[in-house]
């Protein structure tokens, strides 16, 4: 990909456009949200599989809890996917029945987006060639 010069004040780089004026942290920022859901997901699934599930819950996110409501229908998701990478499909199916077709369903999500991207990547690496090849002529 690299970096290329169209009309002078723009530069291509990462299929992103940029100006001169464009600051480091707004080009980073820029570059990264497309990712942002892809490695989201990823990072849980590793925090997930790294988790023990017999420690103790120290910090919840549920909103429902932070209410005082004692039901939530997410909670116990997080500790059977956990189970499931440990191999204890019995104690997953307690813990939460959804986490057995939750994991399937964002592996499925982190292939599609991970397949999105690469096309993505693909097409502006095309496009930047053909840019580039215009400038020439």
């Amino acid at each position: 990909m690299g970096t290329g010069k169209i009309n002078g004040s723009i530069f291509i780089y990462f299929g992103f456009s940029f100006t001169k004026n464009t600051t480091l942290p707004k080009r980073i920022l820029q570059s990264f949200m497309p990712y942002f859901e892809l490695i989201f997901w990823l990072l849980a699934l590793v925090s997930l599989a790294l988790m023990d599930p017999l420690a103790e819950a120290h910090f919840s996110l549920c909103i429902f809890k932070w209410l005082g409501f004692s039901f939530c229908p997410g909670c116990g998701l997080g500790h059977s996917i956990t189970w499931l990478f440990h191999g204890n499909v019995q104690e997953s199916f307690k813990a939460h029945p959804m986490g057995i077709f939750a994991l399937p369903v964002i592996v499925f999500r982190i292939f599609a987006l991970a397949k999105s991207r690469w096309l993505f990547l693909t097409f502006i690496k095309q496009s930047n060639a053909i840019n580039i090849q215009q400038q020439r002529d």
